[in-house]
């Protein structure tokens, strides 16, 4: 399999402090930023967890970050491409990650990977999802310029709520006319098409 990490320089230098971390708190570390990975508006540690986090691994805060930032990219990457253990392994030996660190990764990948990918594969895309539906329908009759008007119009009521249902957030309100709702009824339908022919 080719490489999916690439070896930029933040990497490189991410991976000198993954080596130099203890193993212990190293799965312990990876095990958490796993169990946050599929909460996408949700940081992996609250900031009072990362003082603590850089006092117990001794990292300046910036560094911290990386190394955060670094293993949920690499964890995202076997989630994508659904990396087995050895393949992680042999992913994080191509960038230098220390065999021990790398036996870590997978053994904590092997543990987690069945419920995150299933979490993941469950979740949705957007930080958001449609909640409610509702409408009203309108026709306007005359006006000043015009007596002899028939303009019907509909008003589609979209409630958006988060995507871990926790909060309703918004109402968006979307107004149609008979052209524009045709448009948006076929364009419904050919998603529909697109999404029956991948079931």
């Amino acid at each position: 399999m080719s490489s999916i990490i690439p070896e930029t320089l933040s990497i490189k230098e991410a991976v000198v402090h993954i080596n130099s971390i203890d193993s212990s708190k190293f799965s312990r570390l990876l095990s958490r930023i796993l169990q946050k990975l599929h909460l996408k508006e949700e940081r992996s540690f609250s900031e009072e967890e990362e003082e603590k986090l850089q006092s117990a691994l001794s990292l300046e805060k910036q560094t911290l970050q990386l190394l955060l930032e670094t293993l949920s990219f690499i964890l995202e990457q076997a989630v994508y491409h659904n990396l087995k253990p050895a393949s992680l392994r042999q992913q994080l030996d191509n960038i230098s990650v220390q065999p021990e660190k790398a036996e870590v990764f997978a053994q904590v990948w092997a543990a987690a990977a069945p419920d995150v990918v299933e979490k993941i594969r469950l979740g949705i895309f957007a930080p958001k999802k449609l909640d409610l539906v509702g409408w009203q329908l309108g026709l306007q009759m005359a006006s000043s310029a015009r007596s002899r008007l028939k303009a019907p119009h509909a008003v589609l009521n979209l409630g958006l709520r988060t995507e871990d249902d926790t909060e309703r957030l918004q109402d968006v309100f979307v107004e149609f006319n008979h052209q524009d709702l045709l448009d948006f009824y076929n364009q419904m339908e050919m998603i529909q098409t697109q999404l029956d022919s991948l079931s």
